[in-house]
């Protein structure tokens, strides 16, 4: 019999409230061993250094050693038992990378789920080596992520056996998010609901920060009519996607928005803040009427802050919803007010060629 059938038929005789609750239970009580007062304070995984390294970061010797040939990888990992492969795009200087292979990939107890449900197969958003796609098209690396949309390092494409891709996780997710990120994908939570509302049950229960949404004196006053779709505006938009008592939210706002330079950059955007839990009236950039609580739905949201920029139209340029710290908010406000966008396919394909 199947995995998931096994799995599913344990639960034949629970109701769906009951599933949803020990699936809560069990997310709460990892976070309660990862995410304690005394970790938040003086350990904190959303607090480091994120300029570019200058010594050369290694991945971990654990990954798999492939030819890059995408589906061979997969096959392979199956045929070992494993629930499906992980491609994790990085690069040897990025600072959110080492936070991922040093923190997340630092925990034995991450490393030992990682290995036992997920073979890793490591490519450099800058290499040269040649990768053949699951349709049988080549690449180079760099192409290869490129044509993937990688924005961000580290980025990390969930595939189930058979070869759907099932998450990606676009840059630095701090543990507990990460393990919850395995979990999610290794026992088919994917087949029941979205990885957002697999995540918010645990976090309700975890959440700590401000119990107010902090304040920012770029961004806008309601009434939030963002509609773009029949008149062009006269700047790009910026949206930050937040909520109260988000530890990552008040990092943002103590560390990089605290920042003059960087508010220099904000204040010429349009910058509205939305309060995620909320039902605020709000019209999209592309003329909907909906509310806070909704967009992010409709967006499939699953971090905060989330900060999402659309152009001039109402067409999203880019999203940041991860873990951000001072060099990459800069560079990525610069990459939308110099629209360096609509010369370049992606984010780091503007690094390389403008060296930033």
């Amino acid at each position: 019999m199947p995995k998931q059938t096994c799995i599913m038929s344990k639960f034949d005789h629970l109701s769906k409230s009951m599933i949803n609750y020990l699936i809560t239970l069990h997310l709460f009580l990892f976070l309660v061993l990862t995410v304690s007062p005394a970790n938040a304070t003086t350990n904190d995984p959303l607090l480091f250094d994120d300029t570019p390294l200058t010594e050369t970061l290694e991945t971990p010797s654990w990954f798999k050693l492939s030819f890059l040939d995408l589906q061979d990888s997969l096959n392979e990992a199956v045929s070992n038992g494993k629930a499906g492969m992980i491609i994790y795009f990085g690069r040897k200087d990025c600072a959110y990378c080492k936070a991922q292979l040093e923190v997340n990939w630092g925990s034995p107890d991450i490393v030992n789920y990682t290995r036992t449900h997920f073979d890793v197969i490591g490519i450099d958003v800058r290499g040269q080596r040649t990768v053949t796609d699951f349709d049988g098209k080549t690449y180079t690396e760099k192409d290869y992520s490129a044509n993937t949309k990688t924005n961000f390092t580290p980025t990390l494409h969930f595939y189930n056996k058979s070869g759907q891709l099932v998450l990606n996780l676009r840059g630095y997710r701090p543990p507990y998010q990460f393990r919850a990120a395995l979990e999610f994908v290794a026992d088919s939570h994917y087949l029941r609901e979205p990885f957002r509302d697999y995540l918010a049950r645990a976090e309700a229960a975890m959440g700590f920060g401000l119990d107010e949404m902090n304040e920012h004196d770029a961004f806008l006053p309601p009434p939030y009519n963002l509609d773009r779709s029949t008149q062009a505006a006269k700047a790009p938009l910026v949206v930050f996607f937040e909520h109260p008592r988000c530890h990552a939210c008040d990092v943002l706002h103590a560390g990089p928005l605290s920042e003059p330079e960087l508010n220099t950059s904000i204040y010429n955007l349009e910058a509205i803040q939305l309060d995620i839990t909320s039902d605020t009236p709000v019209i999209t950039p592309d003329g909907h009427k909906t509310t806070a609580r909704n967009w992010a739905r409709d967006l499939d949201l699953s971090f905060a802050p989330t900060l999402i920029f659309f152009d001039e139209n109402g067409k999203e340029i880019i999203r940041i919803d991860s873990v951000v710290r001072l060099y990459r908010l800069s560079n990525v406000l610069l990459y939308v007010l110099s629209k360096g966008y609509k010369q370049y396919p992606t984010f780091q394909v503007w690094r390389e060629h403008t060296k930033r």
